[in-house]
């Protein structure tokens, strides 16, 4: 890895950049989060349960297409624009088409036979294969945006940023835009208003990953890899790699809190407090205690670590969702103050995650002397997914345990299990969250600056 000395500097444009990417990224990810099992349980009638059996089968393709992807960018070959940045533009456009498929909401009247194919079929396409091959190289590329601990920290903390302003989209308009009223004052979801939001989500994903293009700069030089693919030497070199296991594992965790905070306050509002004004404000409470957070994180985690920051604001996630839970609040905007609160635990590990993964990449090459940007980030990606499905196999599982389907979504006992769910799960998920970063991941400070000096030192050996 040589870092390319005529290149512009690292600046604000390369910050600005990636924030677009995982603006564009997260158009379509929080939509499908947020909305997908509510649109398949309420306006399609397939079950909750099996819609998240759904989830769960696509994380193990993942298995697959995410190390094939990964090995894929690692051996392809630098071009004009750098190694990473050429897979944005190729695959945006696949990407934004199969989104927008899965909220076909004009099949509604099909058998249901065609209905869950047709389900299966999209996401498939979408999650495993399209995303993929764009999520991955976007992520591998922070390590040649730049080689300085600093800068990936604010790549980090941008990337973070264009996820929370996609979120702030989704999260505040979906509310008001894709519910109307009916004659008992239940907030009905609309199939047909669905489908026009994920249409606008997927122009304006395309748009960001054009920005993203435009303006990143690649100036470290990433070799392409040309020795033969060893399978079980790449799986036994990951099995030994604590620092990877360990935010592999922690990452499982965070997607179990993210997503299912994410899926259950389309429940949550909706049914349970019957305010979807409150979920709009909560869908902008999670952007603004991000952006606050992130004007801290980069310099707390310099002087603390960010190892130690997450472990610290997860164990105050995790308070505050079990206060939620003990109180049994039925004012919705006391949860949005307390959900809130709970977002500073996922904000701080959101904005240092992305650094965390490149310190991975740095202490895999201090200990073996390899370079595999696009693999690890592939194994890293894969984890995400587990997360993901972690998440939306239990709450599929939960909401059909409490009896939730589109006949019974009002019922007294159904509304209370939804409030139940959405307080515990994320609890749970935040504590064993800082378990994981105490006991198995080893970066901490001093391992991360010494290895970003041995790096300096082989690269400047290396001239």
């Amino acid at each position: 890895m040589k870092e390319n000395s005529s290149a512009k500097p690292f600046g604000f444009r390369d910050k600005l950049g990636y924030m677009f990417g995982d603006f564009g990224n997260d158009f379509t990810f929080i939509l499908s989060s947020t909305l997908l099992m509510k649109f398949y349980s309420d306006v399609m009638g397939v079950s909750v349960g099996l819609v998240g059996i759904m989830m769960m089968v696509a994380r193990f393709v993942d298995a697959f297409t995410d190390v094939a992807m990964g090995q894929i960018v690692d051996r392809s070959k630098p071009r004009v624009y750098g190694k990473f940045k050429p897979w944005i533009l190729r695959m945006c456009g696949p990407v934004a088409v199969s989104s927008f498929l899965m909220y076909a909401s004009w099949f509604q009247n099909m058998p249901m036979t065609f209905k869950v194919f047709w389900m299966f079929f999209t996401y498939l396409l979408w999650g495993s294969v399209f995303y993929t091959s764009i999520n991955i190289p976007y992520g591998s590329m922070a390590s040649a945006v730049s080689a300085e601990p600093k800068d990936r920290a604010q790549l980090s903390n941008w990337r973070t940023i264009g996820a929370s302003l996609a979120g702030t989209i989704i999260g505040v308009l979906i509310p008001v835009l894709v519910y109307y009223e009916d004659a008992a004052g239940n907030k009905i979801l609309s199939g047909q208003r669905v489908m026009i939001v994920a249409l606008v989500c997927s122009i304006g994903a395309v748009i960001c990953y054009f920005l993203c293009h435009w303006l990143i700069t690649e100036r470290v030089k990433v070799e392409q890899k040309s020795e033969k693919f060893n399978f079980g030497k790449l799986i036994s070199g990951l099995a030994h790699n604590k620092a990877l296991i360990g935010i592999v594992v922690a990452t499982v965790f965070m997607l179990l809190v993210q997503l299912t905070s994410q899926t259950m306050t389309t429940y949550v509002y909706p049914n349970y407090f019957r305010n979807t004004v409150a979920q709009s404000a909560a869908g902008l409470v999670g952007v603004v205690v991000t952006l606050i957070c992130a004007a801290f994180t980069v310099r707390l985690s310099e002087k603390f670590g960010r190892k130690e920051l997450a472990i610290f604001s997860s164990i105050l996630g995790a308070v505050v969702f079990f206060f939620a839970f003990f109180i049994q609040t039925t004012n919705a905007w006391v949860f949005v103050g307390l959900y809130a609160l709970s977002f500073i635990g996922l904000a701080v590990f959101s904005l240092i995650c992305w650094a965390m993964i490149t310190d991975v990449i740095d202490d895999t090459e201090v200990q073996s002397g390899e370079r595999s940007d696009g693999t690890i980030y592939a194994v890293y990606s894969f984890a995400r997914k587990l997360g993901q499905a972690a998440s939306s196999g239990i709450s599929g599982l939960l909401l059909t345990m409490i009896g939730y389907t589109a006949q019974t979504q009002f019922e007294p006992s159904v509304t209370k299990g939804i409030y139940n769910v959405s307080c515990l799960v994320p609890a749970v998920g935040y504590i064993l969250l800082a378990l994981v970063l105490w006991f198995l991941y080893p970066l901490g400070r001093r391992r991360v600056q010494s290895n970003a000096e041995i790096l300096a030192e082989k690269r400047e050996n290396n001239g």
